[in-house]
């Protein structure tokens, strides 16, 4: 049966939405600002007016930041990016508004169901997803399912402890994976050679021109990235890791990481896969989109 369905992916900037079907087109698509700090209830009134202006849909399926309880469909824990979103019925909000079927998942989980469905995990039933950005992002996908752990928080990878307590990236920052190894800490790391790298954009713009300096500082995060990720890969044995993110969209970065993390795993977990993600932005709105269809 065809199968039309209303997909949203909330991030902390922009919140994406489009009609996406079982082959994963994706029509009508739109992007607005999602004034995350205006909070929850705001982010909600502004989703269900972007809603209302979309006809002919049979569900509606949710992308969004935040720890999810994906079978109530609620937001179980999100940080002050989103004031007052935490403990969000969203689920109940929009059937209510709707009378439409609604599923609600995480962002990371949702991006690896749509690089599973459609993208670069196609082929593969056991694998890691992570996006490199504010912070870092996980999901696990075990025999084709998202693993959630005891209560539906797993894989905040960007949370395992990747250096000893007494050493800080910063005077407030604990010694997590994201606190060395998000984008967010290439830009502090290369601000200290030069200021106006304001953003992973302006880095590889620059270090284009050949600067020295801003080669071994990117030599010294990839290996915080490469050493987490070969963590990851003992943990799990997964076949393929999937990594995405903005700048995780360079071929030439993905091939640094994936040769730096083989040289740090043990020979047994030499045939693991590691992959660019292949969806870019729209990973999120097929994965939420995949819900409904897988």
């Amino acid at each position: 049966m065809r199968m039309n369905i209303l997909a949203a992916d909330i991030g902390g900037t922009n919140t994406k939405m489009g009609i996406c079907n079982e082959q994963g087109h994706i029509a009508q698509f739109r992007e607005y600002a999602t004034e995350a700090q205006r909070g929850g209830p705001h982010l909600m009134k502004r989703l269900m007016e972007q809603i209302e202006s979309y006809e002919d849909f049979d569900a509606i399926a949710i992308s969004t930041a935040g720890q999810v309880n994906a079978e109530e469909g609620i937001i179980a824990y999100a940080n002050s990016n989103i004031p007052d979103y935490t403990g969000m019925k969203i689920k109940e909000m929009l059937e209510a508004r709707f009378r439409k079927p609604v599923k609600v998942e995480n962002d990371v989980n949702a991006a690896a169901l749509g690089e599973a469905v459609f993208g670069a995990a196609a082929s593969y039933q056991d694998f890691l997803c992570l996006t490199f950005g504010t912070g870092i992002g996980g999901a696990i996908v075990i025999n084709h399912q998202i693993y959630r752990g005891a209560n539906g928080s797993a894989a905040e990878f960007g949370h395992m402890f990747t250096h000893s307590l007494s050493e800080r990236a910063g005077a407030a920052e604990k010694p997590y994976f994201e606190t060395f190894a998000s984008t967010t800490a290439l830009v502090r790391m290369a601000q200290q050679a030069d200021p106006e790298i304001v953003d992973g954009k302006v880095f590889f713009d620059k270090i284009r021109h050949g600067n020295d300096q801003l080669h071994h500082i990117l030599q010294a995060w990839t290996t915080e990235v490469s050493a987490g990720l070969a963590s990851l890969i003992h943990i799990f044995n997964p076949q393929a890791v999937i990594v995405g993110g903005g700048v995780m969209e360079r071929d030439d970065l993905v091939d640094l990481v994936g040769r730096q993390t083989k040289d740090l795993i043990m020979p047994s977990f030499a045939g693991v896969k590691i992959l660019k993600a292949a969806l870019g932005n729209k990973a999120g709105l097929l994965g939420a989109a995949s819900l409904f269809l897988r």
